[in-house]
């Protein structure tokens, strides 16, 4: 059993540099097995880091955050705690600018997201806010105080979802995104 939402595509980025955060729209963007064609989080494999304590920092595994989503919606949200105006995806290194999927950082995992181009994402999860993020958003607005440091407590279960590649395609902005949500049994601890 599955639940269906359809969102539409409102922007396409990529981050092309290794050393920063900040991602640039496209007209449109190429996935591979390998993620985001261009972009700095691409690859099969990614070394271990922070966000993969169970592993010594450095160790090659799966790349499961090949692709950043984020929302409209939720950036809209974030940015009112914020107090400031907006808050754009491309400050956060963003993929895909999603809008009409309620909650989308807070989709399961496993979810699948089809666009029309019969590309398809596997949500592997919520994408936790961070200080590097906040530091951007930080640059944007620097007559305001301490958003490097706010924009994690303001976007927690705001910030997006990673995934990765399960079909090659292209995403256009305007395209639809169809997104298939599994009902999971809550696991009983």
């Amino acid at each position: 059993m599955k639940r269906t939402i359809t969102g539409r595509v409102q922007a396409v980025l990529v981050a092309p540099d290794r050393d920063a955060i900040e991602a640039q729209r496209q007209p449109a963007i190429t996935l591979t097995m390998a993620g985001v064609e261009g972009d700095r989080h691409a690859g099969v494999t990614m070394l271990s880091g922070g966000r993969t304590p169970y592993y010594p920092r450095g160790t090659e595994i799966r790349n499961s955050r090949q692709v950043s989503l984020v929302s409209v919606e939720e950036l809209g949200a974030v940015a009112a705690a914020m107090r400031v105006p907006a808050i754009e995806p491309e400050w956060l290194g963003a993929n895909v600018l999603l809008e009409g999927i309620p909650s989308l950082s807070i989709l399961p995992p496993s979810t699948r997201l089809f666009f029309e181009s019969g590309a398809v994402l596997v949500v592997e999860g919520e994408n936790g806010p961070c200080t590097i993020a906040g530091a951007a958003i930080q640059a944007a607005y620097p007559e305001a105080e301490g958003l490097t440091q706010l924009f994690p407590k303001a976007a927690i279960h705001k910030r997006g979802i990673v995934a990765w590649v399960e079909r090659p395609g292209v995403i256009v902005q305007g395209d639809s995104a169809r997104a298939e949500i599994p009902v999971l049994m809550p696991y009983p601890a």
